[in-house]
Parts: structure tokens; sequence; C-alpha cells
């Protein structure tokens, strides 16, 4: 059995940031709460001014808080979004000079797998989506919209299979693996060859089959790195593209 980890903060301010942290899952602060005000974090921590400051920017930076100045402003819980996590794991990646090849092999990998789980622990409103999402597809003729709906497709999948660890996974790597990230278009016939792939899905999933659903997936995914093989091989080898943080602030909610 392995030893628990204890990772010690290296400064002052990432002391006092794990500490603030600690306090909005311990008063289980949902997003969009009021986190107070600094004067207020200044009575509870015994620390500077430029300290606190600095771990408000920590936690600012990882999602966990949106810092909103002028009146009617505070300090605001938010909840962390993907693309932060996708950035982070992007920026280890190609900082270790990882290729894209990698990350698609890596999809290939956890795709199936949700795709199995799916047809054991989806519900019918979510095969309902799914169908609901094949026949927008079929409508869809914009490239950036049908890359748009393949992804709602994929994600309806990960829900559906219950996993939220897996989830997660795929929400970050699909980020990571995503084709028109790196300049990979989809001509008619390759979005009719991703229709008639989810249909096969949708097909194995109703009928709680794990294995075929999952050997579709499996099919599935792995066109995507065939049609960079064909069309963008220089892609393959080219260290893994680094997955932009949303700089906008978003709302509470």
């Amino acid at each position: 059995m392995m030893d628990a980890i204890a990772i010690t903060p290296k400064s002052k301010a990432e002391h006092v940031a794990r500490q603030l942290l600690d306090r909005i899952i311990t008063a289980g602060l949902a997003p969009g709460s009021s986190f107070g005000t600094e004067a207020d974090l200044l009575k509870l921590f015994d620390v500077s001014r430029p300290t606190l400051r600095e771990s408000l920017r920590i936690l600012e930076s990882q999602g966990v808080l949106a810092l909103r100045p002028g009146p009617g402003g505070g300090i605001m819980v938010k909840k962390p979004s993907i693309d932060i996590l996708a950035h982070g794991l992007s920026v280890f990646l190609r900082l270790n000079d990882v290729p894209f090849i990698a990350v698609l092999k890596a999809r290939e990998v956890i795709e199936p797998a949700l795709a199995s789980e799916a047809a054991q622990n989806g519900r019918d409103e979510d095969f309902e989506q799914l169908e609901q999402s094949i026949e927008r597809m079929r409508a869809i003729r914009d490239q950036a919209a049908f890359i748009g709906e393949n992804r709602v497709f994929h994600a309806i999948i990960a829900r559906a299979s219950g996993n939220s660890v897996m989830e997660t996974f795929w929400s970050t790597i699909s980020l990571l693996a995503d084709g028109e990230h790196h300049g990979v278009r989809y001509s008619i016939s390759n979005q009719q060859h991703v229709i008639a792939a989810h249909t096969a899905i949708l097909k194995a999933l109703r009928r709680r089959d794990s294995k075929a659903a999952a050997a579709a997936m499996d099919a599935h995914v792995t066109e995507l790195e065939h049609l960079v093989r064909k069309r963008h091989q220089n892609l393959l080898t080219r260290p893994t593209g680094i997955v932009a943080r949303r700089t906008r602030r978003q709302p509470p909610g």
C-alpha cells in the first residue's frame, strides 16, 4: 500500500491559498457565492495584504475564484473549467515534446471505455439526446458547426458513462486531440462517415451491448488518426499544440 504524499506549499502565499481553498470546500460554497472582501480575509489570516493578494491570484489562476474590482465587486467563488486543466496539460506535453499522435492514442483508449460504460449506465434520455445530435449533424453544412456537434455527441456519451473521472479525462484529452485545433478539415465524405459511425455506436448503446459499443467507438476514433495519416501526416510527430485558456471573465453560475 502506498503511503500518502503530503505536498508542502512552497511559499506563505501558497500556504494561505491552500487554507482559502479548504475554507471554500468546508463551507460548501457554490459557484457564484461571495467569498467576502479583502478586508474580511485580512481579519481571518495573519498575513500582509500583498501575501493575501498573491494567494487570491493563485486561486484565480486555478479557476477557483474571480476577483472583481470596483463597486458591486468582490471575491466570487467559481467552478474551475476544463480549459484550465487542458491548458496546463498541453503546456506540460508541449514542453516535454510529446507528439500529437500520442494524444490521439490516448483518446483511442479512453473513448471506447466510455462507450462501454455508457452502454451499461446510460439512460434512455441520453440515447434520445444522441439521436437528436445525429439528426442535427445530418442537416449541418458548416464545417465548424459540424465539428461542434461532433463534440456534443461524444460529450453525451462521456456523461452517460456515469464515470466522472473518465469524463474529465475525455473532456481534457478531446480538447488536445481536436482535429480542428491542429488544422484538420473534414470533407463531405468524412462527415458522412462520422454520421454512420455515430449511428452504429448508438445502436450498440441501445442494445446495452458494451462490447459492441466499445468496438464501434474504437473504429470511429481511429478514423481521425487514419485521416491525419492520409492528409496531414506531418502533424503526427509535431509537438502537441497548446490549448488556450479563456481570458474573458465568466459570469457566475
